[in-house]
């Protein structure tokens, strides 16, 4: 699978206060349901991800709500792109293999 751009907000996850994420948009997240062969544990899918000038690697994972995946970000990016609770969060996103 290429490397897909996508904009979503930011949000805090209310059952952990410290956890922030992105939703990965419907299409992208079916997309990985269905090309990126068998998930890991939680059902979660490795990916490598860009936020302005912040790359890493991590793991998206399902999200039972939504039916889509969701990207945590972690506190280091969120200070280094200056993110807060509900800004627009342009991500280049690309799943990779272990």
């Amino acid at each position: 699978m290429e490397p897909v751009r996508f904009t979503a907000a930011l949000w805090r996850w209310a059952a952990q206060d410290a956890w922030r994420f992105v939703t990965l948009p419907e299409d992208l997240s079916e997309a990985i349901r269905f090309t990126c062969g068998p998930p890991r544990g939680f059902g979660s899918v490795r990916v490598a991800v860009t936020v302005g000038t912040t790359s890493w690697r991590t793991s998206v994972f399902p999200d039972n709500d939504s039916q889509c995946y969701v990207l945590p970000m972690k506190r280091a990016v969120r200070l280094a792109e200056d993110l807060e609770d509900g800004d627009l969060v342009t991500v280049t996103l690309q799943p990779v293999e272990d």
